[in-house]
This record gives structure tokens, C-alpha cells and sequence, in this order.
């Protein structure tokens, strides 16, 4: 008879690492972090020539947004369907194929100059491909109908990874092209829409605990559903059309909107605990990078300073806090964040705050960079080893 995947999770008596989709994503998309980082410096200073078929700028946006997110992006679905459906997608081998399968696109596309044109294509597409249709299965088994958005989001970035290649095959220079906003467009999405039912909902959870009297609006409510469509509209027209005053406009709008639903959720009561503070600092860069994107579009000056905000403030700021939380909480550990933590956290911010200042400091773009190693060093330091052995009883 066969197994069901609890039964499977249960009765694997493998690696702690394949034990659960998190453990691995987490580990290896820091791992690229600082890897990938540390090819980036090497470049940026001569000493390197990257064998890629893409020039060094969109190589390293590709390997930033299309490469370090999509694990932490599988890492974080792989362990959020257990809760949606009461299934669990992958454990053990089947997991291990699919980490092989994302390693593959890296490797494919970091020496694609090497390889066939339409190879490290097809090998970095297929990794989102298959996850999409892991996710797909659990979300039909279980009959969850409203994460389905979840996946269209994830369908949308596997577009946008498309489009950057072909942008890229024909001469153009795609980190400043369509599959890039797009891809941007869509991680800013996906937190606007995560990050929109964790934040409150752990700001809740916390202050509850610590008796607070004041407590965050709950999430979804009627604003929150019309900001992710005015939010949708707005950063699809800027992906098509980011010159257009339309879209600086939007960008604006957006900018301020946000910023008021974040300060719905009540954040500034959360000092003492770095573990929900950071998730609230991160979405902070949602609403900022709107703003000064948009104010950018208008001055025709300063778009890379501001998509950074984006990307290295909003995506590696969230990404951070959900990989230190869930890594705690899945591993049995106390849901609190030790000083090692906040060095982590602390690092990545200070990155955002140098690659900010670059355009006009060039010297801080290496500081920003050394900030990041510190910051996923840091990470694969703590975090590393409670990845990689089991999950700790709770005595």
C-alpha cells in the first residue's frame, strides 16, 4: 500500500537536511547568497570574467532575484502547504531532486557561455516549472482554492525569468528590461500578499503574549484587498511602461498606501523583539522603494539606487526574517532572537542603506557587498547547523 506523505515524513530515516523543504532551500539559497556575492565582488574589481552568456550587471541581478529567491521561494511554499492542505509535497529523495534541479539552473546559467543557447534555458525554467506543479498537486488534493493566487504569482516570476533570458539572448541589457520589473513586480507582490498575512498576524501573537492593549488591524481586511488591486494594476504598468508619469504616479500612491497599512499592523510596539520588529522594518522598504522609484521616474535619474530598496531591503529583508523564524520554529527552538540574530539582521540593512548611497559614493557599493556576506555568513553560521540536524524535543 502506499505511503501518504506524512506517513513518508515519518518514517524517513535519511539526512535531517531532506527531512522538510525548508532545511535545504534555506541552507543552499544562503549559501548562493554569499557565493554568488563573493563572484559579484570579484568582478565588479577585474579579477574575475564570469563564463556566462550574460554581461556581469544581469548576471548578477539574475542571480539575486531569479536564483536566491526562487529557493527561498520553494523553501517557504514546501513548508507552508503542510498548513494549507495537511499534506506534505516532497521528503527525502524526491526533495533532493528537486534541490539538484535548482543547483543544475545555477551552475547551467553561471557558465552558460560554455553550453548550448537554449540549455541553461531550459535548465533553470524547468526548476520553477516542477515546483509549480508540486504545489499545483497539493492545492488540488486538498481542495485550497485560496492559495491559488500563490501560485499564479509564482507563474507570473517563471514569465518574467523567460522574458529575462530572451531579453537577454537577443542583446538586450536585461537587468534594466522587462523581465527584470516584472520579476521585481512580482516578488514585490508576493510580500504585499504574504507578508500581508504573517505581519499582523505574528504582531498579534506577540502582543497577545506580552499583554498589549493596543493590537494590528487583522489582515486582509476590505483596504488590504483593494491595495493588492490597485497594487497589481500599478506595478504591472510600470513593468510594461516605467517611463510613463502614469506609472511614477502609481508608484506613489502605492508608496503611501502601503506605508499606512503597515502602520496598521502596529509595528512600533514590537521593539523588544527583533524576531517580529524585522519583519515590519522589511515591509518598510515596500512603501520607501514605491516612493523614491516613482519620484525617480519623474527626475529620470536614480532607478538602480531604488529598485534596490526593492530588492535587497524588501526581498532579502523579508526572506531573512521568514528563514530565521521558520528555521526556529521548525526546528524546535525558542521563537526569540539571539544577538547573532540581530547582527544578521542589522548587516542586511546596513547593505540596503551603502547600496542606497553607491550612485553617489561608488566606494560603498563593495561596503554593501561585505554587509551582505556578513549578513548570510552570519545566517549559514547560526542557522546552518539547525538545518541540518533533526528537530529538537521539546522537553
Amino acid at each position: 500500500m502506499a505511503q501518504t506523505s506524512s506517513e513518508q515524513m515519518r518514517a524517513w530515516n535519511g539526512p535531517a537536511l531532506l527531512s522538510f523543504g525548508f532545511r535545504p532551500f534555506f541552507l543552499f539559497s544562503a549559501v548562493w547568497a554569499v557565493f554568488s556575492m563573493l563572484l559579484w565582488i570579484a568582478t565588479l574589481s577585474g579579477a574575475l570574467d564570469l563564463p556566462t552568456r550574460f554581461d556581469p550587471v544581469s548576471w548578477h541581478a539574475h542571480a539575486f532575484l531569479f536564483g536566491y529567491l526562487n529557493a527561498v521561494l520553494a523553501g517557504f511554499l514546501l513548508t507552508a502547504v503542510p498548513n494549507w492542505t495537511g499534506r506534505l509535497p516532497l521528503v527525502g529523495w524526491p526533495l533532493l531532486g528537486l534541490v539538484a534541479l535548482w543547483i543544475a539552473g545555477r551552475v547551467a546559467v553561471l557558465v552558460s557561455a560554455y553550453l548550448p543557447p537554449w540549455a541553461a534555458v531550459l535548465i533553470d525554467l524547468s526548476f520553477t516549472i516542477v515546483l509549480g506543479y508540486v504545489v499545483l498537486r497539493e492545492i488540488v488534493a486538498g481542495k485550497n482554492w485560496r492559495n491559488l493566487i500563490v501560485l499564479g504569482l509564482l507563474a507570473a516570476f517563471t514569465i518574467a525569468n523567460a522574458l529575462f533570458h530572451i531579453e537577454a539572448a537577443t542583446g538586450e541589457f536585461a537587468a534594466q528590461g522587462a523581465g527584470l520589473r516584472l520579476g521585481l513586480a512580482t516578488a514585490v507582490m508576493m510580500i504585499a500578499v504574504i507578508g500581508g498575512r504573517i505581519i499582523p498576524s505574528f504582531t498579534r501573537n506577540w502582543m497577545v503574549q506580552h499583554n498589549c492593549q493596543t493590537l494590528p488591524v487583522p489582515p486582509m481586511q476590505r483596504f488590504d484587498k483593494f491595495l493588492l488591486l490597485l497594487t497589481i494594476a500599478g506595478l504591472l504598468i510600470w513593468a510594461i511602461a516605467p517611463e510613463l508619469t502614469l506609472s511614477a504616479l502609481l508608484l506613489c500612491t502605492l508608496g503611501a498606501l502601503h506605508l499606512v497599512r503597515l502602520l496598521r499592523w502596529k509595528g512600533y510596539h514590537t521593539a523588544t523583539e527583533p524576531l517580529v520588529w524585522v519583519l515590519h522594518i522589511s515591509y518598510t522598504f515596500i512603501p520607501a522603494g514605491a516612493l523614491v522609484l516613482g519620484m525617480a521616474i519623474l527626475k529620470g535619474d536614480g532607478i538602480a539606487a531604488a529598485q534596490h530598496l526593492w530588492m535587497v531591503g524588501g526581498i532579502g529583508g523579508m526572506t531573512l526574517a521568514v528563514m530565521t523564524r521558520a528555521t526556529l520554529g521548525h526546528t524546535g527552538q525558542p521563537l526569540h532572537a539571539n544577538l547573532l540574530t540581530v547582527i544578521v539582521y542589522c548587516s542586511l540593512f546596513g547593505a540596503v542603506i551603502a547600496r542606497f548611497g553607491a550612485d553617489n559614493f561608488p566606494v560603498l557599493t563593495e561596503v554593501s557587498g561585505l554587509l551582505w556576506l556578513l549578513s548570510f555568513g552570519g545566517f549559514l553560521w547560526g542557522y546552518g547547523p539547525l538545518l541540518l540536524r533533526p528537530r529538537q524535543a521539546k522537553v
